[in-house]
Formats: structure tokens, sequence, C-alpha cells
């Protein structure tokens, strides 16, 4: 399980996953009820965007919230505290949280172009979190996948396709009439060539292809003709390699769920 005796820095880590599990959440709650102000949907609304998804889509964040809380719990046990994959990535997920807590308040403030710096920011914490995952010797337990790789990927893959709406919804805020249909397809293809890269190149991709897929599906129910067939399209694609790949891989459950 590559676990060694808990150290004192052991449990301050811990201990800062959980209170910035709980900063996060706390965030999303405000942002997503908008008991402060303008919720985060009534921000995005406001700027014309063609990739904007449908409201719908953004309930996968209390999924997200609850699951990276579940994590943070659940390391801060005794029996986690000193093992090496929460060590490699602890730190990290700390990050995450407080970004996450930042691009919320930034965004219903709407200083958008700040929280687009955030958010870019968020997403590449979240990438080294997996990939120092990644570089643990693996262990077939299921808490394991279930509580780090799942909310990670899951997250991460989420957290890319909100990278490319927010990316058009900042071009809107600066003053711009908004990005059209064109822009809008070609942002979806670089997000499904990101993706491709990631499903045959990573591990424990099936929480990434599922957020990227609920995305790109909520992206499609609320667009106009021309990004609902490019993003339906680029869903299909994402699908179809992830298939191969399981098809492929010597060991398919570490590349299915870490």
């Amino acid at each position: 399980m590559n676990i060694s005796r808990p150290q004192r820095t052991d449990i301050v880590r811990a201990v800062a996953v959980l209170v910035a599990a709980l900063t996060q959440f706390a965030a999303g709650a405000v942002g997503g009820s908008g008991v402060a102000d303008e919720s985060v949907g009534d921000v995005a609304r406001s700027y014309a965007n063609p990739i904007l998804p449908a409201g719908t889509a953004f309930l996968i964040w209390n999924v997200i919230y609850l699951a990276f809380l579940a994590y943070a719990v659940w390391q801060l046990l005794p029996s986690q505290r000193g093992r090496t994959i929460h060590r490699r990535t602890g730190w990290w997920l700390v990050a995450v949280g407080v970004l996450n807590a930042g691009w919320v308040g930034l965004f219903v403030s709407r200083q958008v172009w700040v929280s687009q710096i955030v958010i870019v920011a968020l997403l590449a914490m979240l990438t080294v979190a997996w990939r120092r995952a990644t570089s643990v010797p693996r262990t077939t337990r299921r808490p394991t996948q279930l509580l780090l790789w799942a909310p990670l990927t899951l997250y991460t893959g989420w957290v890319l396709a909100a990278t490319a709406v927010g990316a058009l919804t900042t071009v809107a805020a600066l003053g711009d009439d908004g990005a059209g249909t064109v822009t809008g397809a070609v942002a979806l293809v670089l997000v499904g060539v990101v993706s491709v890269i990631v499903v045959l190149q990573a591990v424990a991709v099936v929480g990434f292809v599922i957020s990227m897929v609920w995305a790109l599906a909520w992206i499609a129910a609320e667009s106009d003709d021309g990004v609902a067939v490019t993003s339906m399209v680029v869903a299909l694609l994402v699908v179809l390699v992830l298939a191969v790949r399981l098809l492929r891989a010597r060991d398919r459950s570490r590349a299915a769920f870490g």
C-alpha cells in the first residue's frame, strides 16, 4: 500500500485538504444559489456564449464537491495519513480547493477575466495531482479507486470543459459581441483533441470521459445546430477512443479506474 508511520506533517496536510474541501463546498453553495448577489449561472448566462451548457449540466458540481469532501474525510483517517499517494497529491489538492473557491468568488463578482486565469490554474493543479498520483505504484484497493481516482478524474474532465466555456465567456465580457458558432465549434474541437490525448495516455480515464461526455451533451442540448453537431461528434469520438483504449490495454482496470 506504500504506507509508513504518519508524521506530524501528514496530519497538517490531511487537515488542510479537509479545510480546502469544506471551503470549496461552501463557496460552491453560495455561488450556485446566488444568496450573496448573483449566482454563477446568472453571470454566465449574461454573456453571449455559443458553447454554454444547459443549466442542468452544472449539477455535476454538486457531485464533484461531495466526492472531494468524501475523499478529504477518508484521507484524514489514521490508516490513510501516511500513504504515499496522499503525500504526493495532498498539497496540490489543497490548491485545487482554494482555487475553486477563489474562482467562484471572482466569477460572481464579474471579475471574469481574472476568474479565467484562476480556472486555468485550477486545471493545472488537477493535472499535476493526477500525474503525481499516477507515479505511485498501483493498489487495487477499491476505496482508492472510488474515493481518490473517481473524483480526481471527474473533476479534471469537467474543469477542462469549463475552461473552454470560460474562455468564450471572457471574450464576451471583455467587450466583444461574443464568439460565434464557428469559434464555438473550434473550441469544442480543441477540447476533443486534448481529451483524446488524455484518454490514450492517462490512467483511470473513465471518470474523465464521463464528465466530458456530460458537458458535451448539455452543450449540444443548449446550442444551435452547428455547435450541437460538433459537440456530439466530439463526445462520440471520445467514447470510441476510450473503447479502443480499453480493448487494447494490458491492464484494463488500471486504464479505466486507476
